[in-house]
Formats: C-alpha cells, sequence, structure tokens
C-alpha cells in the first residue's frame, strides 16, 4: 500500500469516528487488540463535533495517522498505528498526543 493508499482510508476511518459510526470504527481496527488498545486512552465518543488529520506518515512495517477531534469534553489527539492482517490495513495500536492550542 501506498502512503496515498494508506491516507484515504485513514480519512475513511477517521470519517467513521466523525459521525459516531462506532461499528464501522472498530471494524477497522484488530479484533483481538480489543479492548485492550482502549486502555489509558482518551478516544472521541459518538459526538464528534469537528475532526482534521494532522499527519500521516509510514513508519518501518507500519503506517501511522494523527488526528484531532472536537468534542464537548475538549480536543484530543489520538494517533493510531497501522499494521497489515491477512492483507488488510487495520489499526492496532492507540495514544493520544498533545494538541497545540489553534488562535
Amino acid at each position: 500500500m501506498s502512503l496515498e493508499d494508506f491516507r484515504a482510508r485513514y480519512e475513511r476511518h477517521v470519517g467513521y469516528v466523525r459521525a459516531g459510526d462506532v461499528q464501522a470504527a472498530l471494524g477497522d481496527m484488530v479484533a483481538e487488540n480489543i479492548p485492550a488498545v482502549f486502555e489509558g486512552v482518551r478516544v472521541p465518543g459518538r459526538e464528534v463535533s469537528a475532526a482534521r488529520i494532522v499527519e500521516v506518515r509510514a513508519e518501518g512495517d507500519t503506517y501511522v495517522g494523527e488526528a484531532v477531534y472536537d468534542t464537548p469534553e475538549g480536543v484530543i489527539g489520538l494517533r493510531s498505528i497501522w499494521e497489515q492482517r491477512d492483507g488488510v490495513w487495520l489499526a492496532a495500536a492507540l495514544a493520544n498526543f498533545p494538541v497545540e492550542a489553534q488562535s
């Protein structure tokens, strides 16, 4: 998969999160990593007023996507690390990152 192909896949995933489509968003994740992947990570709920992708990059054999979500509880910076599983790219890990204040 090229970086451009991954970006399109990640944009679709962020769209699922933005729309509150939890089932579709979870479908993009490594099933055996759920629910452990969420431990200690702040994630958006069903109410997301805005989402923006801030970075998409390749790191070795993985891809990384970073997005910022605006929620009623505040702004959430969420990084997902994607691995290829049985020919499909899926999110295998999540982590938060600090979001700089927008002026």
